[in-house]
């Protein structure tokens, strides 16, 4: 997908106890498109996953109709062994860095693999593309306390086949802290069961999205769609933002429990969170439950009282920021057992007219916004997006 707007709908501001943010450059549409992101840096999250994906945009290589290519320079003992789903990906890939691949150890430890994966890709870029590679180095870091810095980046000397300049244990921490802050999982498909990440990018400008609980876009990713930018990830509007509004995404399910939400947030990204909802929330006992809300709104809310809801919302939003969250999860929230996606309208057609359709961002599933399927059948299986 790519947006048809030729002017940016975000752009990158200072704000007050916020630092760097995205803000809208005009009035925001429900579903339209405000950023479309390429990675500068893709690797997979374990070794079984670079087993079943493409080792250059990481789609899946179960097809049956084509069988996966292998690089005939690479050692197929290596943990993360490259195959590609095409010839155009063995063409693009790096034969450097798949010589470091080849001699990572087999017995490398889990923990070390995936940090690893990351590091042998930026060194990489720092030679193929230098100034990605200063793009990499601006964006915003997080230390990462729980990653060796030094075994990796001793791992690193012995497999590197010309370290690039500046290689020192300095720039391997920092490295690591990059990818600590800022990669985006792309995910395995949602069977109905916990959910498996199958590769990490760090996309250079989708990182400057803010967190908040009650995010106003989110974020999605079709890595097993056909294509040559499969692994780009797409930002859409969940709702109407106004002019200079902050643009926000979740950096989590947005079902997760206050405790979890802030432990996460302080553990990865270094801050506690003050949003509204956080701000409600807080005082909330362990035992209660977003979703039981979901529940007791949506029993008392008919369709005409969920429109005037809407209303509300949006007039509360203009007025105050306040956000009502209830409402959000019956709004916004995906319904289907153990998804807890986030919706958002499908793109505005060419014309301006705005989508009924709201797509999950984790199962791919579609319904209008009166909650039916697109065949009108109310609580039926609903329509998959392939």
């Amino acid at each position: 997908m790519s947006s048809t707007s030729v002017e940016p709908l975000v752009k990158l501001a200072e704000l007050p106890d916020r630092g760097r943010a995205l803000v809208a450059t005009r009035p925001i549409k429900p579903g339209e498109i405000l950023l479309s992101d390429a990675p500068l840096i893709l690797y997979p999250a374990s070794a079984s996953a670079a087993a079943a994906a493409c080792s250059r945009c990481f789609r899946s290589l179960s097809s049956p109709s084509s069988a996966p290519i292998r690089c005939p320079s690479h050692c197929s003992a290596s943990p993360a062994a490259s195959s590609f789903c095409s010839a155009r990906c063995l063409a693009s890939h790096s034969p450097n860095l798949c010589l470091a691949l080849s001699r990572l150890p087999a017995s490398l430890a889990s923990e070390l693999l995936s940090p690893a994966l990351f590091l042998l890709g930026a060194y990489d870029l720092a030679v193929a593309s230098p100034s990605d590679f200063l793009r990499l180095l601006s964006v915003h870091g997080t230390a990462a306390a729980d990653v060796d810095a030094p075994a990796l980046h001793s791992l690193l000397s012995s497999v590197l086949p010309s370290p690039p300049s500046g290689f020192s244990l300095e720039l391997t921490a920092t490295l690591l802290a990059k990818d600590k802050a800022n990669a985006f999982g792309l995910m395995e498909p949602f069977d109905g069961g916990d959910r498996r990440v199958r590769a990490y990018g760090i996309y250079p400008n989708a990182s400057f999205f803010n967190h908040d609980c009650l995010p106003n876009a989110c974020r999605f990713d079709y890595v097993d769609h056909g294509g040559e930018r499969n692994s780009d990830i797409v930002v859409r509007a969940i709702h109407d933002i106004p002019e200079g509004r902050e643009v926000c995404l979740s950096y989590f399910p947005v079902n997760w429990g206050y405790a979890e939400r802030q432990r996460r947030l302080l553990e990865d990204y270094g801050f506690r969170c003050e949003c509204d909802r956080c701000v409600v929330e807080k005082d909330w006992s362990d035992d209660d439950d977003v979703n039981d809300e979901r529940g007791e709104e949506e029993e008392g809310m008919e369709e005409d009282e969920g429109d005037e809801a809407m209303e509300n919302m949006e007039e509360a939003d203009d007025e105050d920021g306040k956000f009502p969250h209830a409402y959000f999860f019956v709004r916004y929230v995906c319904d289907r057992d153990n998804c807890g996606g986030t919706l958002a309208p499908l793109p505005p057609s060419p014309e301006g007219v705005l989508s009924n359709l709201m797509e999950c961002n984790v199962c791919g599933w579609l319904k209008t916004e009166d909650n039916t399927d697109q065949d009108g059948g109310e609580g039926s299986s609903g329509l998959m997006l392939d």
